[in-house]
């Protein structure tokens, strides 16, 4: 694993504790890219406040949105209670979030959250000079690419299969697989192993997870509405013949099925094409109306494996948990915990 920053990370971390110096704050970097049991932080930083000393464990993020506040809220708990986030920009309403959450934070606006005892800012609103942008990210954290990844997160036994057969089980171009390999290559997240019998091995594959969990929220999720359909109830949706439709559960549905812990408030599907006799029988309507409110999103499905045959109505829970988590909803983060605990953990055990 590369244990330096890229420039453009140095550049954000630096640019966000000069902010904090601002203050007056001393601000001192440790060490960048440590290791924190079986994850990493960006860095481990040292505040000083007259006496006072704190070290955190940085999380860089760029571009916090609700839609991705889920993941970074499941990346700051694998850090522990001295986890702070450095970002370009924090909302009032991200802001809040984080806040409500107890999440500290800090953003090159001047923007920040720091509760430890002895020591208590909490500034919002201000505004930063250069209009913040999405993260650049390499061809691998594109759409197509991202259908890859998916792949490689679900059986990490993948990485070794022909090109051929992942880009069939990803539903992408062959030539795709080739740079997507290559990126994270570059990325430290393949490597070869060398042995009776040369075979590659995917790293980091929980860090992987968190990159690739915000990518997909901003980049291919949006991509695969269909539409959102309205009922008048959600009562009796465990009986919907979704199988026989080649459907899938996955978000909060999916979740209730797997933990038995949460009540669906909305439903999510994916499908190969829309099941017109389904809408039908369960009369979805395009736009709600008096008594029709309750929402079902229909989605395209982006991938070609097969899934868990005892769960034969349910995305991967992988998915599953992405889902969860793009809803910015507390509820639906905290299920997402519990999928990631019970069913995501355990695909990563040997690495």
């Amino acid at each position: 694993m590369d244990t330096t920053l890229l420039p453009k990370d140095r550049l954000l971390l630096e640019a966000a504790l000069d902010a904090v110096r601002a203050m007056g704050f001393k601000a001192q970097l440790v060490q960048e890219k440590p290791a924190l049991g079986r994850t990493h932080a960006d860095a481990l930083v040292r505040l000083t406040n007259g006496d006072q000393e704190i070290l955190y464990a940085i999380e860089l993020k760029r571009a916090v949105k609700p839609a991705t506040l889920g993941a970074l809220l499941h990346q700051i708990e694998r850090l522990g209670k001295q986890a702070l986030v450095a970002t370009d920009y924090v909302t009032p309403q991200v802001a809040d979030a984080l806040k409500a959450r107890g999440v500290p934070f800090i953003d090159t606006a001047g923007n920040a959250y720091l509760n430890n005892p002895g020591l208590f800012v909490w500034v919002k609103g201000q505004k930063p000079e250069v209009k913040p942008v999405a993260p650049e990210l390499g061809r691998a954290f594109q759409a197509t690419g991202l259908q890859v990844l998916f792949t490689l997160l679900c059986d990490p036994q993948a990485v070794n299969q022909p090109y051929r057969t992942l880009a069939d089980m990803a539903g992408v171009a062959h030539g795709t697989v080739g740079w997507v390999m290559q990126d994270l290559q570059q990325l430290g997240f393949v490597g070869d192993i060398k042995g009776k019998r040369k075979t590659r091995r995917l790293f980091q594959p929980q860090r992987l997870l968190t990159q690739w969990t915000d990518a997909y929220t901003r980049l291919l999720r949006p991509r695969t509405l269909i539409g959102r359909f309205y009922v008048p109830t959600l009562e009796g949706w465990r009986e919907w013949p979704v199988t026989k439709y080649k459907a899938l559960w996955s978000g909060e549905p999916a979740a209730a099925l797997l933990t038995e812990y949460l009540r669906p408030g909305e439903l999510t599907l994916y499908v190969e094409k829309l099941p017109g006799p389904l809408v039908a029988q369960q009369k979805l309507l395009r736009a709600p109306e008096p008594g029709h409110m309750a929402a079902v999103e229909i989605r395209r499905r982006f991938w070609n494996f097969a899934g868990d045959p005892a769960q034969p109505d349910i995305t991967p829970p992988l998915l599953v948990y992405a889902d969860l988590l793009a809803t910015g909803d507390g509820r639906c983060i905290e299920t997402a915990k519990m999928v990631y605990e019970a069913y995501v953990a355990r695909l990563f055990e040997n690495d």
